[in-house]
């Protein structure tokens, strides 16, 4: 077994968290019946529980460690930081040293000309920015009524009012007056389970093209942005068609459409390159980066823009910003991320050598009889669970069944995969080494046979009419 810190007995700490700790996304009363994991400590890709259990973290945290667990580099530099400068703000036209190598260096990784960084402390707070920036942008242009936003269905840009608003999950909708106005959604690029017969090359120009009729629809006067993720990661790691994003890039060039590419998930080395933007061809005017900018260690986010959209901006005050913008400590910790990825090859070799050999593994689950599809761009990968693989079919139980069950087999079995509805997805640490995995797989596979017989025995493997 392996040694843990001393604690507190697991019942104890899960009895005070049930008594005092709300968490995200989560049915409470039920939680406190079940009892939280608790977990004490990680390195590598591994993490262990106050019960001294192992397991296979596929899932990087929320899709951000990629640099993996117990890195001391990282420690090291917050500690130093903070003996030296642990906060000051970037308001009143005043800097630190942290907030300018850092946006230096995003300038020198990002493609294209994104030369300028507005620093949040999340994904969510950056794609607020986001919104604010463009409706400023325009009205600096002269152009004050292109205000509309638009997004896509399924898609996931954070959890605040504006973030979630952008989002297209309907879940997220139905609680708190969302979304704001001035947001519209079209329909995602998920061919498996929206394309039907549809061959997936015409489906994807197809989804593109809603693109297009929503701005005819909305008048291109009014449309500000059109806002998605590379491949969606939260909505079930949906790897569009590949004729999906030229035609989006084409149609946000004719329209002077500000195209906002949301790489809080692809960016850093996630899809096999820096960016999702170099992997699928991207030319973004505003990039929103968060988790993997730190790795998750520290608190971190931001939007990056173009010289352009910099250009307009400092046309005027921009009445905007976070207490904690460029908190040095944060900004600290992300330089030594950067340069640890960057110097020892974990990007490049995460594309070259990683990604490559978690594919060939990763689709072999396709053979199994509860998956219809094994898809994964880099290192981010999901499965479609179905009653009928030929058909593609949904089974006739709630959305969500089958992939909950199946995770609670993973977890049984050491291993954190995630389900989206009914399709499981992983985002494992860049260093995962080949025998991990091999691992990965194996208890993946594992958990889809006891997942299968559940379903079986309890008469869930059955399609929807």
């Amino acid at each position: 077994m392996t040694t843990i810190t001393n604690h507190m007995p697991t019942a104890e700490l899960q009895a005070l968290d049930a008594a005092h700790h709300l968490h995200p996304f989560t049915h409470g009363a039920d939680l406190a019946r079940k009892g939280v994991r608790v977990i004490t400590r990680a390195e590598g890709t591994t993490l262990t529980d106050s019960e001294g259990n192992d397991y296979l973290d596929a899932m990087a945290g929320l899709w951000c460690v990629n640099l993996g667990y117990g890195r001391h580099e990282l420690a090291e530099a917050a500690a130093r930081q903070m003996k030296e400068l642990p906060y000051y703000n970037t308001f009143f036209q005043t800097t630190h040293v942290p907030a300018i190598a850092l946006a230096a260096r995003i300038a020198e990784l990002t493609p294209g000309d994104l030369n300028h960084v507005f620093f949040a402390s999340s994904g969510s707070e950056a794609n607020d920015t986001n919104i604010r920036l463009v409706r400023t942008y325009w009205a600096q242009k002269g152009k004050p009524e292109k205000q509309v936003i638009i997004s896509r269905k399924n898609a996931y840009h954070g959890s605040s009012m504006g973030s979630a608003s952008l989002g297209g999950m309907a879940p997220m909708h139905a609680q708190g007056g969302l979304p704001i106005p001035g947001i519209h959604h079209i329909d995602q690029p998920h061919w498996y389970a929206e394309g039907g017969d549809t061959d997936p090359a015409e489906f994807g120009l197809q989804r593109a093209r809603a693109l297009e009729e929503a701005i005819h629809e909305l008048g291109e006067d009014k449309v500000a942005a059109f806002i998605a993720e590379p491949i969606q990661g939260a909505g079930g790691v949906i790897v569009p068609p590949e004729t999906y994003w030229p035609e989006i890039q084409r149609i946000c060039d004719k329209y002077e459409i500000l195209l906002i590419a949301d790489e809080v998930i692809c960016g850093f080395g996630r899809t096999g390159n820096w960016f999702g933007s170099q992997t699928l061809n991207i030319r973004p005017d505003i990039m929103t980066i968060a988790k993997g900018l730190s790795s998750g260690y520290q608190p971190i986010g931001g939007s990056v823009v173009t010289d352009e959209v910099a250009a307009v901006l400092d046309g005027c005050e921009f009445a905007h910003g976070y207490t904690y913008s460029g908190h040095p400590v944060a900004c600290a910790v992300a330089l030594e991320n950067l340069r640890i990825l960057d110097e020892e090859g974990i990007v490049a070799r995460a594309g070259s050598e990683t990604a490559p050999y978690l594919k060939e593994k990763w689709e072999t689950l396709a053979d199994h009889p509860l998956v219809g599809e094994a898809r994964i761009c880099g290192l981010m990968g999901s499965i479609a669970l179905t009653p009928h693989k030929d058909s593609r079919a949904k089974f006739a139980a709630e959305a969500g069944t089958a992939g909950l069950i199946c995770r609670e087999h993973c977890f049984a079995n050491n291993l954190i995969m995630r389900h989206v509805g009914d399709r499981m997805v992983i985002s494992p640490p860049l260093v995962i080494t080949r025998g991990e995995i091999d691992t990965l797989v194996e208890r993946a596979w594992k958990a889809l046979d006891l997942a299968h017989k559940q379903l079986g025995d309890e008469g869930l493997m059955k399609a929807a009419s």
